[in-house]
């Protein structure tokens, strides 16, 4: 079963086994279901998603491109390490990719996608009233992120920024528990989401770069 597929705000398209296969694995690897470090099991997982095992190996092999798992002659296929060294690398690419997605969402998103956007903003008010986990929060996160990067309406930037998403959100997990106000960083979504309805691009732009930085601190400082 999938954590974070569809989620919040994200509507559910038609797709093959082995994509299906490729976003359930990916999203247990993100949110640390499965443990860094933990050997994957082929043939398990195709039971516990039924499915064949050949959607699964195809979804591995895209899963090792993304640096989400490894695979080691006669040793097996394992799910990495979360390197914590990494967060400077990746926040460095997210201050200046994430602000660039929000401006392309801003000018360019079409009637539907304000409307998806603007739900989810207004979803995302009231979590409060939801008592939402720290784990449902960063499917909401997640959510958020992977809307705006589709709005933005630049496939090679959609994919780049999902990976360094990714990346992120497993290093985010890893330290969940140590994170006071996750609830905080998840409700500042809300005016990024609005002035991307609004169209107002300057403020997307700066709303999404405050975003990256408040989320680089945050995690330095429980580190």
């Amino acid at each position: 079963m999938s954590a974070v597929s569809a989620g919040p705000g994200l509507l559910a398209e038609p797709i093959s086994l082995a994509e299906q296969s490729y976003r359930d694995i990916r999203d247990r690897l993100i949110m640390l279901d499965i443990k860094p470090g933990e050997p994957i099991n082929d043939g398990q997982l195709a039971l516990e998603l039924g499915v064949g095992r050949t959607p699964v190996r195809e979804a591995l092999k895209r899963l090792e491109i993304d640096h989400l798992v490894i695979s080691y002659p006669r040793r097996g296929t394992f799910a990495t390490i979360v390197d914590i060294t990494e967060l400077a690398d990746v926040s460095e690419l997210r201050r200046s990719l994430e602000p660039l997605a929000a401006r392309k969402a801003a000018l360019g998103a079409s009637d539907a996608d304000r409307d998806a956007l603007r739900e989810l903003a207004r979803d995302i008010e009231r979590l409060r009233d939801k008592n939402v986990d720290k784990r449902g929060l960063m499917q909401y996160d997640l959510s958020v992120h992977r809307l705006i990067y589709r709005v933005a309406g630049n496939p090679h930037l959609e994919e780049t920024l999902i990976r360094l998403d990714n990346l992120a959100t497993r290093i985010w997990c890893l330290v969940l528990d140590k994170v006071p106000s996750v609830a905080g960083h998840i409700e500042e979504h809300a005016d990024l989401l609005d002035a991307i309805v609004a169209r107002e691009a300057d403020a997307a732009e700066a709303l999404a770069l405050a975003h990256i930085t408040s989320f680089e601190q945050t995690i330095r400082a429980v580190l």
